[in-house]
């Protein structure tokens, strides 16, 4: 079971606001956070986000098939959350819409350009 994901990021205050701004549209905030590191999630649990400048001291780079889903419970909510996270400087990898009769997402990356998805299902697999 995931826990969490962790982002790279060569601006932490620059991404923090992205995510403190798309977190809380999702329902989550804050949970602990120093100069290097910052995590966002419920306390009742779940995957989280964390973003943190690389411990090794070499600029963040994008993971090339590396993507994050953040799940929420509708159509309207996919469509909510994406256009928030395009208005808070991220760009465009695919529109929200359905992806299948039961899949509906919309992708896009922060502004270090790591790549997420919202989605939801609207059926069952199969």
């Amino acid at each position: 079971m995931l826990g969490y994901v962790t982002f790279g990021t060569n601006d932490l205050p620059k991404a923090a606001e992205f995510y403190d701004k798309l977190c809380g549209a999702l329902g989550c905030g804050r949970m602990m956070g120093d100069e290097n590191f910052i995590a966002w999630g419920t306390p009742e649990g779940g995957a989280g986000i964390g973003l943190t400048k690389p411990f090794n001291g070499e600029p963040a780079t994008v993971g090339n098939g590396v993507m994050a889903a953040l799940q929420v419970d509708s159509p309207e909510r996919v469509d909510e959350i994406y256009k928030l996270a395009l208005q808070l400087g991220a760009t465009d990898e695919g529109p929200a819409g359905a992806r299948s009769e039961w899949f509906y997402a919309g992708y896009f990356r922060d502004p270090d350009g790591n790549k997420l998805n919202v989605f939801c299902l609207t059926g069952q697999p199969g």
